[in-house]
C-alpha cells in the first residue's frame, strides 16, 4: 500500500494504533500520530479520522516535539 500526504487517513494500514496525548481533551478533539511500517509517522485530527492525514518522516517529527518541548509553539494554545 502507497501512502502519501492528504490520502484520507482511515485506509492508512499499520500495525500500529492510532494515538493521542494523554492530556488530550476528553471529547474527542485530538491530534493523533500513528507509526507507519516504513518508519515515517502519520497525523490526523480525530474529529475528521477519515480526512486527510499529513505524513513524516522521523526526523521531521523528532524536530517538531524538540520545538514543542521548548515552547516554540506555546503562542499557537493561547
Amino acid at each position: 500500500m502507497e501512502i502519501f500526504n492528504g490520502m484520507a487517513a482511515d485506509t492508512i494500514k499499520a500495525k500500529s494504533p492510532w494515538q493521542k496525548a494523554r492530556r488530550s481533551v476528553s471529547n474527542g478533539s485530538c491530534v493523533e500520530l500513528r507509526s507507519l511500517d516504513n518508519g515515517e509517522v502519520a497525523v490526523r485530527n480525530s474529529r475528521h479520522q477519515g480526512g486527510p492525514a499529513l505524513v513524516f518522516t522521523r526526523a521531521e517529527i523528532s524536530a517538531l516535539l524538540d520545538g514543542a518541548r521548548n515552547g516554540e509553539f506555546d503562542h499557537l494554545a493561547v
